[in-house]
């Protein structure tokens, strides 16, 4: 794909819907590597999104949201694909693909579980961090180019450091133009900020880059809420390849983690 900037849809949500599955994504989804690609936290948001919606069925919830990046993620027109691979009583795994200029440009798998009352048993070993209004507003878009970067409202907690740090998340955009997705997808669509909310090197010439790979988000607690925590740490090899590690935060607590392998470049 060529640097030319694709159309791109002007209201003031991430995507539009155009129908049928098909999307067109907004300035608010630019990428923070090149301008004419998606980023993938919003684009992720929006696979959720798909998912949930897919033949939902009462007293089940996805635990589990992977999602494979199988190249650049070109902005404009695209569309989503969704199917059952797995269907079962009380476990299912859904896919959702989406597709821009002919090719698979994400392919995302959520395990959907049965639940039931275990309250009797419930215990996490995550440790809660300060919230929002104990920390101070942060710029992200100092560091970051892109139009998704600029459309989040973030707060950093104290001892936030190179490879390490605790920062609060928020985003007046709706998902779509349509307005009506929930509180899982909206978050969602924040978790992949992760990588770049602590970075171990600054992005730029001169330096390296270190776009993941994946991103995989394990929930043990449906959460809720306009607001994500992340508790971040970012380790580098010594071969290329490094690691971003978060506990998930809500504002009743951590809900979950997520983890994103990196391939590290040279700029």
């Amino acid at each position: 794909m060529t640097d030319e900037l694709p159309e791109l849809g002007q209201g003031n949500a991430y995507y539009e819907v155009l129908g049928g599955g098909r999307f067109r994504s907004t300035i608010h989804a630019q990428g923070a590597w090149n301008a004419h690609e998606q980023h993938m936290a919003p684009a992720s948001g929006l696979l959720a999104d798909v998912l949930e919606r897919h033949q939902p069925r009462t007293g089940m919830r996805m635990a589990r949201l992977s999602y494979e990046i199988l190249g650049l993620i070109p902005g404009g027109d695209f569309h989503i694909e969704t199917t059952i691979l797995r269907p079962g009583r009380t476990i299912e795994l859904l896919q959702a693909v989406l597709v821009a200029n002919g090719r698979t440009a994400i392919r995302a798998t959520a395990w959907r579980m049965a639940t039931s009352d275990t309250s009797a048993v419930a215990a996490i070993e995550d440790a809660p961090i300060p919230g929002p209004d104990d920390c101070k507003p942060y710029d992200g878009a100092a560091v970051w180019p892109g139009g998704f970067i600029r459309s989040l409202e973030m707060r950093v907690a104290e001892g936030h450091r190179p490879g390490a740090g605790k920062v609060w998340l928020r985003t007046a955009h709706p998902l779509t133009d349509q307005e009506d997705s929930g509180d899982l997808a909206r978050l969602m669509g924040l978790v992949d900020t992760a990588n770049g909310i602590a970075a171990r090197v600054p992005p730029g010439p001169n330096s390296y880059a270190f776009p993941n790979l994946d991103l995989q988000i394990h929930m043990y607690r449906r959460p809720a809420g306009e607001w994500l925590g992340l508790d971040n740490a970012v380790s580098f090899g010594r071969d290329g390849i490094g690691l971003t590690s978060t506990v998930l935060h809500d504002l009743q607590g951590p809900f979950g983690r997520a983890e994103q392998i990196l391939t590290l470049r040279q700029t």
